[in-house]
């Protein structure tokens, strides 16, 4: 993709909508929704990655019940022409068809190579990447197999929506923020992944989400990896204008 002189890419993860409850998230929703109205003036296109909702579950016929301001706009930004494209997250991994059916949103369940502008990017939301993380590991095996989501289908929307929010946010493990403090390089283990990746090809730009920390590390002279922050502390995304990525902070 080349981007237009004056449009940029916008890169936001972590809004975790519903949590801790539905009424406490408002605030932050109607914050993200004005930052989507501002943004669509000169966006090239939206990356979205991941853990936009604190829980969601797609039934064949039914979809958790709410965010239809965030919903709303997304489409209203869809419809203009702007690509949107959706990383799933830890929290948001039972995806299946209602982004891409209703709001023509590309949905991807692993990271993926964007180029821009000649720039090389690794796009993803972070979970399960690099080492260790091992108990959060097994328990996506158990989320994503086809037989414990057929059982999960069998409840009542009502039983399953309402067991999933406690469980996400009661359960660190299943939150995947046992720590929200940055922990070194050595033991960061998306700076870890991206390394090991540029072992086996040349990146610009690794950018993430997951880590609910904004960063900015420098892996070599010619790649850098990027941590978007969160929507709940910080309110921070990224910003790619053709040359030069970095993250901001959101303030009304």
């Amino acid at each position: 993709m080349n981007i237009p002189e004056g449009k940029k890419i916008y890169f936001a993860s972590d809004n975790h909508l519903g949590a801790p409850t539905r009424n406490e998230s408002k605030e932050r929703e109607e914050k993200f929704v004005k930052w989507l109205d501002t943004i669509k003036n000169d966006a090239a296109a939206i990356f979205l990655l991941g853990d936009l909702f604190d829980f969601w579950f797609e039934y064949k016929t039914v979809v958790p019940k709410g965010y239809i301001r965030t919903l709303g706009k997304l489409a209203e930004i869809s419809d203009l022409g702007i690509p949107i494209y959706f990383f799933v997250g830890n929290h948001d991994l039972w995806m299946n068809g209602y982004f891409e059916e209703e709001l023509n949103i590309p949905v991807f369940h692993s990271p993926q190579i964007f180029t821009f502008n000649g720039k090389k990017f690794l796009i993803g939301h972070g979970d399960g990447l690099g080492p260790g993380d091992k108990g959060y590991k097994r328990m996506k095996k158990v989320f994503t197999n086809k037989f414990c989501k057929w059982l999960f289908r069998w409840l009542h929307p009502d039983i399953g929506v309402r067991l999933a929010q406690y469980l996400s946010v009661k359960n660190k493990l299943i939150s995947g923020d046992e720590d929200v403090t940055f922990l070194g390089e050595d033991n960061e283990w998306l700076v870890q992944y991206c390394k090991r990746k540029l072992t086996q090809e040349k990146y610009d730009y690794f950018v993430f989400g997951h880590r609910h920390l904004p960063l900015e590390i420098n892996l070599d002279e010619h790649s850098k990896y990027f941590n978007l922050g969160d929507w709940i502390h910080y309110y921070t995304y990224g910003e790619f204008n053709g040359n030069h990525f970095q993250i901001k902070e959101y303030k009304l």
